[in-house]
């Protein structure tokens, strides 16, 4: 039997019953923007028991400041953010502390609890991760005999480290050899790893996509793949069910840590 939706404390107790608020960088593209809206939804039917916000950094609206105090004035007494990134970069590291901060600098009077990333935290992969990029991969085409994990890019060294963490994890799962690649700001580059593997003997090589919506640096990550040689490129990640349940998991942690004090 199906547990019963509780406002007051989540289901069955799982989750804190605070609003989620989907934080993500934002893009002129609007498909990322409709990705984000996807994932809220998607999130919102794995647990009903979950209001979901989407809120954004840049280029779109709302901002995250502005749906935190859109909903202290609905009385809601607290809230929890989880940035919609797959690594601990800028964005993650400086960004969306600092929307947390502006808002308390605006008067903001509930507790916002801000979640892990969505990528690799504390040396693991979370297995949804894994399983949604097992599955769009396998939406592209099966017998693959190696793969090329394709992210957008980040000059953070310690970042990059988690997209390659990731891709050994995409490999032991799928019993092929996995290497990251980037779109831009480092090496290797998509098309660049996909040459690399074929050189060694890879005569399937598909391409993993390592990103969470459609967009410019996708776009030219699958192109390189298949310029070089490619013979099966997965989809964005978007309102993957799989990146719901991530969510939802990333939700119950946070809600094990001490409520966080109001800013002064």
């Amino acid at each position: 039997m199906a547990s019963t939706p509780d406002r007051s404390g989540g289901r069955s107790g799982r989750l804190t019953a605070s609003p989620v608020v989907l934080v993500a960088h934002g893009s002129r593209d609007p498909r990322a923007a409709a990705a984000t809206r996807a994932l809220a939804r998607a999130v919102e039917a794995a647990d009903p028991a979950v209001a979901v916000h989407p809120a954004y950094l840049d280029h779109t609206t709302p901002r995250p400041a502005d749906v935190l105090h859109s909903l202290a004035a609905a009385g809601h007494p607290g809230a929890t953010l989880v940035p919609l990134l797959l690594t601990a970069a800028y964005h993650g590291r400086v960004d969306v502390p600092a929307a947390v901060a502006d808002a308390y600098a605006a008067g903001l009077r509930i507790p916002v609890r801000v979640t892990e990333v969505l990528g690799p935290a504390g040396g693991i992969v979370d297995r949804w991760l894994l399983a949604g990029l097992v599955r769009r991969l396998a939406a592209a085409g099966t017998g693959f005999d190696a793969v090329v994990l394709a992210a957008a890019g980040t000059r953070d060294a310690a970042a990059r480290a988690t997209v390659d963490l990731a891709a050994a994890a995409l490999g032991t799962a799928l019993g092929v050899p996995c290497v990251a690649a980037y779109a831009s700001a480092a090496p290797p580059a998509v098309g660049t790893a996909v040459a690399r593997l074929r050189a060694r003997g890879a005569r399937r090589v598909g391409m993993a996509a390592y990103f969470l919506a459609p967009g410019r640096l996708y776009a030219e990550a699958a192109a390189a793949a298949w310029s070089a040689g490619a013979v099966g490129v997965a989809g964005p990640l978007e309102g993957a069910p799989e990146i719901a349940r991530l969510v939802l998991a990333r939700v119950e942690l946070a809600g094990r840590s001490p409520i966080p004090l109001l800013a002064a």
